[in-house]
């Protein structure tokens, strides 16, 4: 059972009657938005949202791992990925979502 996906596009549109702004502008912010939690993340800064959550790059340790398709060993080096970490509210509410 699967959420239903909400995309740019259908933000904007949430948007869109609340505030006094074109939809073109919203995209724009929205962009820009994005685009500075993006390069945050690409300078290793860790990006706090109050009231929503925190996103960071954490270390993924090497590793061994196994190819799926032949089968053969592989050696994962460490690396880098994004992670989010809900606030304190998000949490509570998220945690009864699925009950």
């Amino acid at each position: 059972m699967g959420a239903d996906k909400l995309t740019k596009a259908e933000i904007i549109e949430q948007i869109y009657p609340k505030v006094r702004v074109s939809k073109k502008n919203i995209h724009t912010i929205l962009d820009l938005f994005f685009g500075e939690l993006k390069s945050g993340l690409l300078e290793d800064r860790i990006i706090e949202l109050r009231g929503f959550g925190t996103f960071e790059i954490k270390t993924r340790k090497g590793r061994k791992a196994r190819n799926p398709k032949t089968g053969d060993t592989v050696q994962v080096e460490n690396h880098g990925v994004a992670v989010f970490r809900p606030g304190r509210e998000l949490k509570q509410k998220a945690w009864s979502l699925r009950k």
